[in-house]
């Protein structure tokens, strides 16, 4: 049987990466990020026909996608398909980026994956089923992600200048920024890259912190309680509790007291859990997703049409 061509797509807000991997080439390929205030397939179909009409693969393609913010509206492979085929899609696997994060980083193993950047989200694979913790967003949710180190930082910034709260070398940095600090929430509130901008400031709290910052501190063991919380929470649930592999991914690990803090409360919740490197990317998960066997556990969280 020949080995057909497949077109792995990893679609964020930040970025569209592509990898096309037939018998003969692999091409890797970056586009502009999802917008989100545009309808989703439309953005993914464009995206398909731009790598094809430049790889030109030929017919028979499959296209596997792990979109960031998939609904469970939007995730639907069979209306994604009509867009597609025309350009040599055959086939189209449809999942949120978690499920091809996991892939990526664990492969079809059980496990525990916990992807910490601007968001978080948590995936636990266990023998029979699978469980999400969290990726509720920077409004109702995503604990211990860099929005919420970011946005614990501002709040403690203006207690101190309150008074409400202990001195932090946080306030020097947002005065950099915002000189009027009475009128931060105003400029903040209003702008259309506030998410980024509140998310920056984990960096600086994290560097902070590692500068002996008592109040930037609080804050990163905090964050890493809170995703080790989602991780055991996660494996409770899919009743993987005695040797669980876990797997940290994301730009929030960098912070060496924040990944202590999190391994220490992991073991804590969960004696035995091991910590394992991630195996690859989000793309190399979109690659997998293609080839997920459909007795896995994450099949039911996969959207596929076509042959």
């Amino acid at each position: 049987m020949t080995a057909r061509s497949i077109l792995a797509i990893d679609a964020g807000q930040t970025g569209i990466k592509l990898r096309l991997r037939s018998p003969s080439i692999t091409e890797d390929a970056v586009l502009p990020g999802i917008r989100t205030h545009e309808a989703l397939l439309p953005q993914l179909a464009a995206a398909v026909r731009h790598a094809l009409a430049q790889w030109q693969p030929g017919q028979g393609v499959i296209a596997a996608a792990g979109v960031s913010g998939l609904t469970s509206r939007e995730a639907d492979a069979s209306a994604l398909l009509p867009f597609v085929r025309d350009a040599g899609i055959d086939r189209v696997v449809l999942a949120h980026d978690s499920t091809t994060s996991y892939l990526g980083a664990m492969g079809p193993a059980r496990g525990a994956v916990v992807a910490a950047g601007t968001g978080v989200v948590t995936l636990a694979v266990g023998p029979e089923s699978v469980a999400r913790v969290d990726g509720w967003g920077n409004v109702m949710g995503d604990a211990g992600s860099g929005y919420w180190i970011g946005r614990e930082a501002l709040e403690a910034v203006m207690r101190a200048y309150d008074g409400r709260g202990p001195g932090t070398a946080l306030q020097d940095l947002a005065a950099a920024r915002w000189p009027e600090l009475s009128e931060a929430y105003i400029d903040l509130q209003s702008s259309a890259e506030r998410v980024s901008v509140v998310a920056s400031f984990a960096e600086a709290a994290a560097r902070l912190a590692e500068e002996g910052d008592a109040v930037s501190r609080t804050i990163l063991v905090r964050a890493g309680d809170e995703l080790a919380l989602s991780v055991s929470t996660a494996l409770r649930r899919v009743g993987d509790t005695d040797e669980p592999a876990v797997c940290t991914i994301g730009g929030v690990f960098g912070s060496r007291l924040l990944r202590a803090e999190f391994e220490a409360s992991l073991r804590s919740a969960v004696p035995g859990a091991r910590f394992v490197e991630p195996r690859g990317q989000g793309i190399d998960g979109a690659l997998a997703l293609a080839q997920l066997e459909p007795q896995h556990p994450l099949a039911s969280f996969v959207s596929a049409a076509g042959s």
